[in-house]
């Protein structure tokens, strides 16, 4: 029979893993940076630029996520490249989103605080706009990073990153509604794309799911160009 002792051992030993996983997400730039990896691998020196923090600051915050197996590193000469440890961090990465969503009233404060006054921005019913873009009934604009569409987008979707918009504006039909999305409802990119759009006489709508919604729902995602 199993004693209350090694029972008591292993609970706290089991614990002090998952603990580990908690200890590696507690800061947020390192869930800014786990969640750019969940978007496309990166080297070190472009995750400081994406996160606007110095590249001795992310190596030591991605030290911290590999130690806990949640990402895995490459070296190429002297780069070093960073990725996902697997698709379930990306599962996990989501639920922690999603929880914080609904439980902490600061992020729909903060949310709302952020798109008052700005028009086109507020979130459209979702799954109406879902269906439409699954039925191809509208131009769907990817406008994340090159790379990030490249390791995975949704099928159909045009690739014309925020900052290259304005100049490639002769691309885009003017007479079909365009749905701009990026990486997830807290990303800034498609709401800087529907602006822009509204303002050059566009009709634009932003999709608040990114990539991590689209395959969490079972929906393909594409690959390459």
């Amino acid at each position: 029979m199993i004693s209350f002792e090694a029972k008591r051992q292993f609970k706290d030993a089991i614990y002090e893993q998952v603990a580990r996983i908690g200890k590696a997400v507690s800061s947020s730039k390192r869930l800014e940076l786990l969640d750019l990896l969940c978007q496309a691998d990166r080297s070190v020196e472009a995750l400081a630029d994406e996160a606007q923090i110095s590249v001795a600051n992310a190596s030591q915050h991605l030290k911290v996520l590999r130690a806990a197996r949640l990402v895995e590193s490459t070296k190429d000469g002297l780069y070093v490249t960073y990725r996902v440890a697997d698709g379930v961090v990306g599962e996990f990465f989501r639920a922690m989103r999603i929880l914080a969503q609904n439980q902490l009233a600061e992020v729909e404060q903060i949310t709302h605080r952020f798109l008052k006054g700005r028009k086109g921005l507020a979130p459209t019913d979702r799954k109406t706009l879902v269906k439409r873009v699954r039925k191809g009934e509208v131009i769907v604009l990817d406008v994340r990073p090159p790379e990030e569409y490249r390791a995975g987008h949704i099928p159909g979707a045009i690739s014309i990153p925020v900052r290259e918009l304005e100049r490639r504006l002769s691309e885009l039909p003017r007479n079909q509604e365009i749905v701009a999305y990026c990486r997830g409802p807290y990303c800034v990119f498609s709401d800087q794309a529907v602006e822009l759009l509204r303002n050059k006489g566009f009709e634009a709508v932003r999709l608040e799911d990114g990539i991590l919604d689209w395959r969490a729902r079972g929906f393909r995602i594409a690959v390459g160009k």
